[in-house]
């Protein structure tokens, strides 16, 4: 599988109360960003310091992001298995996110080479 370093960024992922509401700092964000609403929470994923997180109920930062490249079909099966399998037999925790086209790994930096390698090593290729 194709897959791409997303950018140089520290990224963060930011747990908020289910109310907050989106801050206009998120909107002008040019960088990867992400928002999830449940019913019991709003999880952004930002780069790191780019938002204002005195009502964060938990900051995890030190994440970079792999991208799936291209776009994924709905039938397809499997596809975050063949990522997250070699990873999670060497140990290496991952945080996953999906869009409509495809699918995103977020990963802790202090595992980033030996999580590339992992990948490397089970075939799959980065651009």
């Amino acid at each position: 599988m194709e897959l791409k370093l997303h950018d140089t960024l520290d990224y963060s992922v930011i747990k908020f109360p289910a109310t907050y509401e989106i801050p206009e700092a998120f909107n002008s964000l040019t960088a990867f960003k992400s928002i999830t609403y449940t019913n019991d929470e709003c999880s952004f994923v930002v780069p790191t310091d780019s938002l204002n997180t005195n009502q964060a109920t938990a900051v995890d930062s030190g994440w970079f992001i792999i991208q799936i490249v291209g776009e994924l079909d709905f039938s397809l099966v499997g596809i975050l298995t063949q990522l997250a399998n070699p990873l999670a037999e060497q140990g290496i925790s991952i945080f996953a996110l999906s869009t409509y086209n495809t699918d995103y790994l977020l990963i802790k930096n202090t595992e980033k080479e030996r999580a590339l390698q992992t990948l490397i090593q089970a075939g799959h290729t980065f651009n």
